[in-house]
């Protein structure tokens, strides 16, 4: 178990054998002290242009990843926005991107002297990171967490042949470029990419679980989206639809305004965390993804580990989470999907979630990290049994 830091972080400073970096803007980035034995296994810098307060599939992967690795005995170090000045995002405030950071990156990552480098995004930390990497000829991974292509065309009329260029220019150096599926493994080879390694995804099976459906009151059958609120994620192609029941969504971001005014009988929910958010999902009859650009979807796992199957198109993401007609239904037209899925039964959706852990997925991101040619070989961290 790891240690509880008190709240003053004088007293952290002075009664723990660990420095404790307040920067980070997270209790992930704890490393040995000097004189004290450090933990065996590897020091791991994952660079990140997403983090908290953002509420989305890529924080939670890299949350869940460094929590398993520090507990099988490797030093993770999460480098965040929160670690350097910080502008919102243009057209998504949500989003703080990262101000000048490379020189301010390039002193902590030495200081911090990782074994291994990850870049998780493409923004300007990640653009900092691999001009590092680049710089001292130190080997990174990147990974691939969004089909940027997709989501630059959802906002502006961008050509994608100039994204993929753009991700091409960006990941090619890479050692190897992780991705969540082997759909979008092949995607990213048919558009020039050359390593490309999975790394798949978990959920949390204890927080995640069937629960009564009367926490929820609305008429029935009752259709849930949860996640980002944006334009990206396709939540027209949804609301638009004439279905029977209610239409539920739980999350927040840019489009929630002109939603809420174009579909006004629509309950929207805001964001939900926790074991509010897992009771809330496990309300519904069907959850509905009406994305057509994620590259996995951490959601429909999370819907599938409450019982709950999933509607949506098939597409990459939903392909490799979904089996059609055993826990959810995937179809061109949405309303189909959605139909097919109400008739679908609970336990075979459960059944799939347990299926996946998290310390799974986080032993098949550190073994991509130790195939990094002429790098030392790594420990071999213990793998937590799945439950």
């Amino acid at each position: 178990m790891r240690p509880i830091l008190p709240a003053d972080p004088a007293v952290r400073r002075s009664s723990l054998p660990f420095h404790f970096r307040p920067h980070s803007g997270s209790p992930l980035s704890v490393a040995p002290a000097p004189g004290t034995a450090a933990p065996q296994g590897m020091r791991i810098a994952i660079v990140t242009d997403a983090w908290k307060p953002q509420v989305n599939g890529v924080v939670t992967t890299l949350s869940e990843t460094a929590r398993c690795l520090n507990a099988d005995g490797h030093v993770v170090r999460l480098f965040t926005p929160l670690d350097f000045l910080r502008i919102p995002c243009p057209t998504y405030p949500e989003i703080r991107l990262s101000l000048l950071p490379g020189r301010r990156l390039s002193g902590m990552l030495d200081d911090f002297a990782p074994d291994r480098l990850h870049i998780a995004t493409e923004g300007p930390l990640g653009i900092a990171a691999r001009r590092y990497g680049l710089r001292t000829g130190m080997p990174f991974t990147t990974s691939y967490h969004t089909q940027f292509p997709q989501y630059l065309r959802a906002r502006a009329p961008i050509p994608t042949s100039w994204s993929y260029a753009f991700v091409r220019w960006f990941h090619g150096p890479a050692l190897r470029t992780l991705v969540a599926t082997e759909s979008m493994r092949r995607d990213l080879l048919e558009h020039g990419f050359e390593r490309v390694g999975l790394w798949s995804r978990g959920v949390d099976t204890s927080l995640f679980r069937p629960h009564d459906k009367n926490y929820l009151r609305e008429e029935r059958p009752i259709l849930m989206y949860a996640g980002r609120v944006a334009v990206e994620k396709g939540l027209e192609a949804f609301l638009s639809l004439d279905t029977p029941g209610t239409k539920y969504v739980v999350g927040d971001g840019p489009a929630l305004p002109a939603l809420r005014r174009r579909y006004p009988n629509v309950v929207y929910a805001g964001y939900r965390f926790g074991e509010e958010l897992a009771r809330h999902v496990a309300a519904a009859d069907v959850f509905v993804f009406p994305s057509r650009t994620d590259t996995f979807g951490l959601v429909m796992l999370e819907a599938l580990a409450c019982g709950i199957p999933v509607a949506a198109y098939p597409v990459p993401g939903p392909i490799d989470v979904v089996e059609h007609g055993v826990t959810g239904a995937l179809a061109e037209d949405l309303g189909d999907a959605i139909h097919a899925a109400l008739a679908l039964d609970a336990a075979p959706c459960r059944e799939s979630a347990l299926r996946r852990s998290w310390e799974v997925a986080s032993r098949q991101f550190i073994d991509q990290l130790a195939r990094i040619e002429g790098a030392p070989p790594p420990a071999r961290p213990r793998v937590l049994p799945s439950t």
